[in-house]
């Protein structure tokens, strides 16, 4: 069969499949095709929805590809499904930072790290899918170990965990602070 073929077939796949395709999922689907075969069409795609000027893309996320209306849309998309995006409460994201960058990790040493019980805010997480038990911990009293899920990956579009923003990307994209050059007010100063 033509490659031209083989990337409408994959185009097909991705559409219909709710949740992203690995290349090796899709070698298993199209049994007839070769592997090298399969990702250059996927390549091809890429490239393809990359260039032109669509209102969805092809993203790599989760260890897959996956067909995702365009980031900019957000807002109308919004309108259509009547329905708000994802929001978390700050003590949500704390905890989903700490175990993203931090894991393997027990909730005591997310707990320690936070300065607070966070045993309600993770049993949410759970619930939620955006974390997984990875085990227990070889130590006494053998506390579960949690890490990030591929709903998480899939959730901040992320291909893998390497895609994290690293602390320096971070650190860029907060403001200066507009009073770091001006001394400080001697405290002696101030009359009571």
């Amino acid at each position: 069969m033509a490659v031209k073929s083989l990337r409408t077939i994959i185009e097909s796949l991705l559409f219909v499949h709710d949740q992203p395709l690995s290349v090796d999922r899709l070698c298993l689907i199209l049994e007839e095709y070769e592997r090298p075969d399969i990702r250059g069409a996927l390549d091809e795609l890429v490239e393809e929805y990359h260039a032109a000027d669509r209102g969805i893309v092809l993203v790599q996320v989760a260890g897959g590809y996956q067909l995702r209306s365009c980031p900019e849309h957000a807002d109308y998309i919004r309108r259509l499904t009547k329905s708000k995006g994802v929001k978390f409460s700050q003590s949500a994201l704390e905890t989903l930072a700490i175990i993203a960058y931090r894991q393997p990790v027990t909730r005591a040493e997310v707990e320690y790290l936070r300065g607070v019980d966070s045993g309600g805010v993770m049993k949410s997480l759970l619930e939620k899918k955006l974390l997984k038990i990875l085990g227990k911990k070889d130590v006494p009293g053998k506390p579960l170990i949690y890490g990030t899920s591929r709903e998480f990956l899939e959730l901040f579009g992320l291909k893998d965990l390497a895609a994290l923003p690293t602390l320096k990307e971070i650190q860029e994209l907060v403001p200066p602070d507009p009073f770091a050059d001006q001394p400080a007010l001697p405290l002696d100063a101030v009359e009571p």
